[in-house]
C-alpha cells in the first residue's frame, strides 16, 4: 500500500487551545472540518499524548484559531514541536481568553472558532473531539494556511503525534 496518497488529502492549519484550571496550552493541528451547519459543530483530532487533549478532555472546552499564510515557521514550532509540560506556549503571544474561557490565538490568525464539547469519539492514538461553536469572528482578511503549502513552501513536517504523521519509508 503507498501511504504517499495520504498525503494528496487536503488540510488547513490551526492552533487548538484550550486550559485547565488556570493553565493554558495549545498545539499546532491540521485536521480540523466541520461536522454541522444547524447547530454548527467542528471536530478536532488530538492525539491522546498531547497536554491539549488532557486539557480539552477535563475542561470540555476548545479554540481553533485559523492560522494565515504568512505565519513564520518559529510561531508555528513554538506549538506544533514543543511541549506545554515544558514550556509556557502563550508567553509573549497575542491571545485572549474568550466567552468559554479557553485560549484563543490572535497573532498570525485570519479567525477563531470557540467550542464546547458535544461527543467524542475514540479512534486509537487520537481522540476526535466533536464542539458546537459557541463564538466564531474573523478577525482580519488573507489567505488560511493549508498543510500543503505548509510541506512544500515553509519545508514543514509532521511531529509524530500528529494524525498525519507517516514515517519515512
Amino acid at each position: 500500500m503507498n501511504t504517499k496518497a495520504l498525503f494528496k488529502l487536503s488540510y488547513g492549519m490551526y492552533v487548538v487551545s484550550s486550559k485547565k484550571d488556570d493553565a493554558l496550552n495549545g498545539q499546532i493541528a491540521n485536521t480540523v472540518f466541520q461536522v454541522t451547519a444547524e447547530p454548527p459543530q467542528i471536530s478536532v483530532c488530538i492525539n491522546k499524548e498531547n497536554l491539549t487533549h488532557r486539557f480539552i478532555q477535563e475542561s470540555k472546552i476548545f479554540t481553533v484559531s485559523i492560522l494565515e499564510r504568512e505565519a513564520p515557521m518559529e510561531f508555528i514550532g513554538r506549538f506544533g514541536f514543543k511541549s506545554g509540560r515544558e514550556v509556557e506556549k502563550f508567553k509573549g503571544i497575542d491571545y485572549k481568553l474568550g466567552i468559554t474561557g479557553a485560549p484563543v490565538v490572535i497573532q498570525n490568525c485570519l479567525g477563531y472558532l470557540e467550542c464546547k464539547v458535544t461527543n467524542n469519539i475514540d479512534v486509537g492514538t487520537h481522540t476526535i473531539f466533536i464542539g458546537k461553536v459557541a463564538e466564531a469572528e474573523v478577525t482580519k482578511d488573507g489567505e488560511p494556511m493549508t498543510y500543503a503549502y505548509y510541506h512544500k513552501i515553509k519545508g514543514g513536517r509532521a511531529p509524530k503525534t500528529a494524525p498525519t504523521y507517516i514515517k519515512e519509508q
